[in-house]
């Protein structure tokens, strides 16, 4: 579904990705991991348009997207939930979910939302309530939900778990797969090692701007220098 080749990124003179290679098959739950500073949100940022390389290819479902616009790759059937959650706190949670279904036919925008309420149940509840004014776990899910409301092929998730208490992150990994289940592929940067890992299919280990380590996620749970390294151990 997705292919990313020998992609360079530069931030003036600090040469930020060097050369990495992924992939991403429809139907899975890819993750980057890695520590701070590695790389990881360069890449998603890359594909979403964000960032321009200075080289290499990144081409989904045979179109490549390295000349397209932000919008014009949301277009093509990528859903973006960015670092940091970015909610537009002085607009209520259905207006930010409106916002994430801009491009969608509009006879379509209520079963979009239908689908998005039965996700995540609070947000449903909270719809007239301004986003400022959630807590950190319903505006992650309020991210997430705006990204599913373009209707995504492939969904980027930049740190869903960064700033929550445990029993949200639980919360927030059983609806990656869950909507993974239902058809959404899904690329995943997270610090949280052992879960991200837990849900992959595949895995990446991104250091200092390159891919190091690659497998299955249940391969690099046993890998000795990922347990060492990010897991604790």
């Amino acid at each position: 579904m997705l292919e990313v080749k020998n992609l360079h990124v530069y931030y003036g003179g600090i040469h930020a990705l060097k050369g990495i290679d992924l992939r991403v098959k429809e139907g899975q739950i890819v993750t980057l991991i890695g520590a701070n500073g590695a790389g990881k949100s360069t890449t998603l940022r890359s594909i979403a348009g964000l960032v321009r390389p200075k080289e290499g290819s990144i081409v989904f479902q045979g179109t490549e997207l390295t000349a397209l616009r932000t919008h014009q790759v949301i277009q093509q059937g990528i859903g973006v939930a960015p670092e940091g959650r970015k909610v537009f706190g002085n607009l209520t949670v259905l207006e930010n979910l409106e916002l994430g279904a801009y491009n969608r036919p509009p006879q379509e925008f209520q079963t979009d939302l239908e689908w998005v309420f039965s996700l995540f149940p609070r947000l449903e509840e909270r719809s007239k309530q301004l986003a400022g004014t959630l807590s950190g776990g319903e505006q992650q899910m309020l991210a997430l939900g705006r990204a599913l409301m373009s209707h995504p092929k492939l969904v980027l998730l930049d740190e869903p778990s960064l700033g929550l208490a445990p029993l949200v992150v639980e919360e927030v990994f059983e609806t990656i797969t869950t909507i993974n289940r239902q058809g959404t592929t899904v690329l995943l940067v997270e610090q949280n090692a052992m879960a991200a890992l837990h849900v992959a299919h595949y895995a990446y280990v991104l250091e200092t701007g390159r891919i190091t380590l690659e497998g299955t996620g249940k391969e690099l749970l046993q890998d000795e220098r990922v347990r060492k390294a990010y897991l604790g151990e």
